[in-house]
């Protein structure tokens, strides 16, 4: 089994920061229940239980003595699995390109993608493009993201179209916005800004999720904070649409002032403190092979064992991104995002 995890991150400031602070151990859970029940908000609760989605799950459980690394860039010890031992995503259609990468996964269904970054090019080492695609045979393209480069906050645009990033194309399908600190994140659909709303507000854009990373101002080196925020899902399973009219009405204003309805707050799952690699770590079961400030796993406090989304560097330029329901690509995509922004505040 193959696990990685975060160890205390140097302060940085920049993309490049040396990812490579962190080892490997399992940590194993048995817990299994329906999740359904956690991120419903309006209706009533899903009737029966339904078999919960396997992302806790390892698909070899055998348990193997630690993996260590050796804590610096590009020297860690890599896994033997090989790519072909890497349990693909399972047989996903991608019949509307649009259609699939908003809709909530399946229950019971983990996507599992892969996440590649480009620095080639003129300025491409500022501002990389990242591919989402699935992980499996057919390497199915899903989404491209790129950072905007005359916006006073970061600001990134995402697209179904590899070679189109552009904010007025017809493949623009959503936005992630920072605060000024970079500190505060916001996901957006490719509806319109509300100072151009239609008389009943349906071409408003919508808000699909928010991400908060915790401020270090004491220099704590440590394991990165996240807290997401997402829209709550109704009887039908459907997103809850979130249409703010205003900034105060918006997912972040909402769990400031935990104003919590129709809304879900998740968080990383906090890394366990392992002595004999003197490195927090956390199982990713085998989805992950190299050590990185960057890896995360997003739970529900009320059921860390159930992984709603877990990311997490293979390669240099490479990372795995899986999710589960409720999560649809845009947002998983969005909030693997966020992280590769340079956080002068959080580290």
């Amino acid at each position: 089994m193959t696990v990685s995890s975060i160890s205390p991150p140097a302060p940085t400031s920049s993309d490049e920061e040396d990812d490579s602070d962190s080892s490997t151990k399992p940590i194993r859970s048995e817990k299994k229940k329906n999740p359904a029940s956690l991120f419903q908000t309006g209706g009533d609760p899903p009737q029966g239980e339904e078999t919960p989605p396997k992302a806790a799950e390892s698909e070899d459980e055998t348990p193997e003595s630690p993996q260590k690394n050796s804590n610096k860039k590009g020297k860690g010890k890599k896994s033997k699995k090989s790519k072909e031992e890497r349990a693909p995503s399972p047989v996903i259609e991608v019949d509307n390109l649009e259609e699939f990468v908003l809709r909530p996964a399946a229950q019971g269904v983990t996507i599992k993608c892969r996440v590649t970054r480009d620095k080639k090019g003129m300025d491409r080492g500022l501002y990389p493009t990242y591919y989402l695609h699935l992980d499996n045979d057919k390497k199915v393209f899903l989404l491209a993201g790129r950072k905007r480069k005359k916006s006073k906050t970061s600001n990134y645009l995402i697209s179904i179209d590899p070679t189109d990033l552009s904010r007025g194309g017809e493949n623009f399908i959503g936005k992630l916005r920072s605060n000024l600190m970079g500190t505060k994140f916001t996901v957006f659909d490719n509806g319109a800004n509300p100072d151009r709303a239609n008389a009943d507000w349906s071409n408003v854009r919508q808000e699909l999720s928010a991400v908060v990373y915790e401020t270090n101002v004491l220099g704590f080196k440590g394991p990165r904070k996240m807290t997401v925020i997402i829209p709550g899902m109704n009887s039908d399973n459907e997103r809850v649409p979130i249409r703010p009219r205003n900034d105060n009405d918006g997912l972040l204003m909402r769990w400031q002032n935990k104003n919590m309805d129709n809304v879900i707050e998740l968080h990383n799952k906090a890394p366990v403190w392992n002595d004999e690699t003197q490195s927090y770590v956390l199982n990713f079961h085998g989805r992950v092979t190299h050590a990185s400030v960057k890896n995360f796993q997003i739970v529900h406090s009320s059921d860390p064992d159930y992984i709603v989304m877990q990311f997490g560097r293979v390669a240099d330029d490479a990372f795995t991104m899986d999710y589960n329901y409720p999560l649809c690509a845009v947002q998983a995509f969005a909030i693997a995002l966020s992280s590769f922004d340079g956080k002068l505040a959080c580290e």
